[in-house]
Formats: structure tokens, sequence, C-alpha cells
């Protein structure tokens, strides 16, 4: 935050505003939304969080945050007719599944006994309506005056020696090889490269990773976050629905009354049989809603877990055009935006003008997939982390990113950085100690 105050950098702080198609495709109420969205946000997600931090050592590894969801959920609308109560609790449930948007991974892979690790940083939690391109000059303005960048340079090796004797002094700086041979020595090396990518490359390190380290990186699991941009020729969806043009030969979608929010979900949806038999959940984000210098008219899709390894997939096996790639991902999401007021097929401002996707999943230097999460099954998380978080400084090894930050920033660009930050000064004080560990 102090940075990109400091840089001028846009943010917005998004209400939590919130439209809901139920799984038939029809305008949930915005009180019945209202009421669920409560639940889940300001009951069941901040009870499962103290229970997690209070009953840690006690709570089954394989429990899932579902499964306390499916718990909590059963005490709900008691006083309700018991088949409202029920389509209740299946809305609830089924809005749940947007977790998933947070860690990369489906809800019911989330630990409930490591969700302590996913709570958030106190205060605002604005998004960046402009770039990160300010942010990024103004850190890599020391390193581009007095280091010598190197891009496009690809790492096989990080060979290390451990330290001998009493003197602490290596048997040899640790290096690294790059692809075309080439040997660089250093006095330290810092590993910012995703946890995924030390899951694919373990054996990249000569000698071989501690048993401890080798475990640390296999048991903090690594998700699947990707984004899809549609963006059109108009905010179409904006306008009134009464003024869209209707006729016996014109398909237009009039279900509401009133544009959605900042947030849309299309729940569980049953009439995407062939382009999404697992009726994944949909979610969105109007970016028309961010500050006018950076608004624009897009719709931006977050997906994650199996439908980002879908989506990757959809776009690697387009036929190499850029028209037969977006045409497929404009067929996946169709049958969702052609549930938003003022749809009209036969109108041009409703078809895509451009669209874009991200591809992490599919992205090997990215690790194949986002950033770091807490799976059922895990145990000693926390230990996990504060080992890779130490790193390896006997070899003069160590890593940085969002997998070694402080506890309350796992997951995040403020932790990445406060990672980087404090390998920083542990490196400045040991060598300014005279031991390089």
């Amino acid at each position: 935050m102090r940075i990109a105050r400091e840089t001028g950098t846009q943010l917005k702080v998004w209400e939590e505003a919130l439209t809901v198609f139920d799984a038939d495709g029809n305008p949930v109420s915005q009180d019945e939304v209202n009421e669920l969205s409560a639940l889940e946000w300001e009951d069941i997600i901040p009870t499962a969080s103290r229970y997690s931090k209070e009953s840690k050592d006690s709570i089954d590894p394989n429990t899932s945050l579902y499964d306390f969801f499916l718990h909590k959920s059963q005490n709900l609308f008691q006083d309700q007719p018991v088949e409202i109560a029920e389509q209740k609790r299946a809305k609830l449930l089924q809005m749940a599944q947007g977790w998933g948007a947070y860690i990369g991974s489906p809800i019911h892979r989330q630990s409930l006994k490591y969700f302590w690790l996913e709570e958030c940083l106190e205060g605002e939690n604005p998004f960046v309506a402009g770039t990160y391109r300010k942010i990024l000059e103004a850190i890599s303005e020391a390193a581009k005056k007095h280091a010598e960048i190197r891009l496009r340079c690809e790492v096989v090796e990080i060979l290390s020696r451990r330290i001998l004797g009493d003197d602490h002094v290596p048997s040899q700086p640790p290096r690294v090889k790059l692809a075309e041979g080439t040997v660089l020595s250093f006095d330290a090396v810092v590993l910012t490269t995703p946890l995924g990518w030390l899951k694919e490359n373990k054996a990249a390190f000569k000698p071989t990773l501690p048993k401890e380290m080798s475990l640390a990186i296999d048991s903090i699991s690594y998700g699947h976050l990707d984004k899809v941009y549609l963006t059109f020729p108009t905010a179409w969806w904006k306008k009134s629905s009464e003024a869209s043009e209707t006729s016996s030969t014109t398909k237009s979608n009039d279900s509401t009354n009133h544009p959605p929010q900042v947030f849309t979900f299309w729940l569980q949806p049953t009439y995407a049989p062939s382009t999404n038999p697992q009726q994944w959940l949909q979610e969105c984000v109007d970016l028309t809603t961010l500050p006018p210098e950076s608004s624009h008219p897009t719709l931006l899709f977050y997906i994650q877990g199996p439908q980002s390894k879908y989506i990757a997939n959809l776009v690697n096996s387009s036929t190499g055009s850029d028209k037969d790639r977006d045409e497929k991902l404009i067929d996946f999401f169709l049958p969702y935006i052609s549930k938003l007021p003022g749809y009209n097929e036969r109108k041009r401002e409703c078809k895509p003008s451009a669209v874009k996707a991200t591809s992490w999943t599919s992205d090997k230097f990215a690790g194949f997939g986002s950033y770091s999460n807490f799976q059922v099954g895990l145990e000693n998380g926390d230990l996990h982390i504060e080992m890779m978080r130490y790193g390896m400084p006997e070899r003069g090894i160590w890593f940085a990113g969002e997998h070694t930050a402080p506890f309350i920033a796992l997951g995040t660009t403020t932790g990445a950085y406060w990672s980087g930050e404090g390998v920083g000064k542990r490196i400045i004080e040991t060598f300014e100690e005279g031991t390089k560990v």
C-alpha cells in the first residue's frame, strides 16, 4: 500500500456487491443474495478461521473448509419451510465454491486445519485498477542502477557446497548454470522462483536438497488460478434492460431489471452441458466499475482448479490461430454472459471484440500454477513454510516468494515483497558478521 501510494498507482476498493444466477440461470433476488453472502462472509468463514486457529492441533487433517460449511448449514433456516430451507442451503453451499478463486483450488481441497494460514492482512484489500508498472519501476530502480540484469536466461542447475570446518567458509561459492552452458558464481543466491517451479525442478539442485527441505517443498500445495478477459465494444450489460430491443426474430435477455453488481456468480450451471458438464461455478468482475481513468467494458472471469487446467488445454489445443482460440473461449463463456441483462445475440456490441486468457497453469516457468495454498491432508504446514523461509544459508542458497512470506501474507504480492526484504536483511547481517552463513 505504501509503495502504491508513493508511486501514484491507482487502486480501487470495491464494495462486496454481488449478483447471482441460480443453477437454472435465473437471477436470485438481491435480498436472498445479501442474506446468503452475509452468512458466508460474516458468520461461517470468520467462525471457521477462529476454529482453525484455536483447534488446529486437534482438527483432522482430512477435514475441509467445505465440510465445515456443510456442517454449519444444517442448522440454518430452521424457521423456514422445509423446501425453502433446503433451497437456501443448496445455494449457500454453491456460493461457497467461490472460495476457490482465492486459493486457486476447489473449496473441498481447502484444509480446515490450516485455514488459519489463509487469514488476510487487516485493513483494505484494494484492486490495482491500473497496472503494477509504477510499483515495479520503483522497486527495481536500485537493481537496474547497480546490478547486471540478464533476461531470457533459463537456469537449469543450482550448484552449491556445504560449509566445511570451523571457519564457516564454503568450499565453493554458490553457482547457477544456464541452459546455454554458462556457469555464474555468486556470494549468495536468492531463488525467487514460484513454489510450483521448485516442485518441478528439485533435481536442479546439486547436491540434492536436504530431506527436510525436499519434504517442505512437496508438502505445501500449489493452486491453479487463471483469468479470462472478455472485452466488448460497449458495456451493454450496464444499460437498462427496458431499452433492449426485442422482436419475434431477435433473441434478447431481459431477465433482470437492473445491471449486475461488481461481482457476478453463476451457480453450478446446468444449462451448458456441452461445454461445462462438470457444472463449474462461474464468476466475473465488471471492470466498468473501476475509476474512470481505468474503466473499460470488460468482464474478467476468474477460473480455478480443474477449470483452469481445462481452459489452458482449450487454449493450447487451438489450431494456432488467435481466431480459433478466441472462438473457443467465447463459446465456453457465452452461456453465462447471455444471462446478463440487455444481451442480444444479434447485436454487435454483445460480441467480444477482444479476448485474453492467462495460462499460468500451462507455463513451466510459473510451475504450472499460481501460488501456494493449504490443502486437506497437510500436516506440519507451518513448519514446512518456516523451513523454506529459512532456506539453505549453509550452502549460500536462500528462498524468497509468496510461499516464504510471513504467515499473515502468504499467497500475496505483499507477502512476496516482504519475503524478499527479509532475505535481503538476513544476507546483509550474515556478511556483516563475516560468517557468510
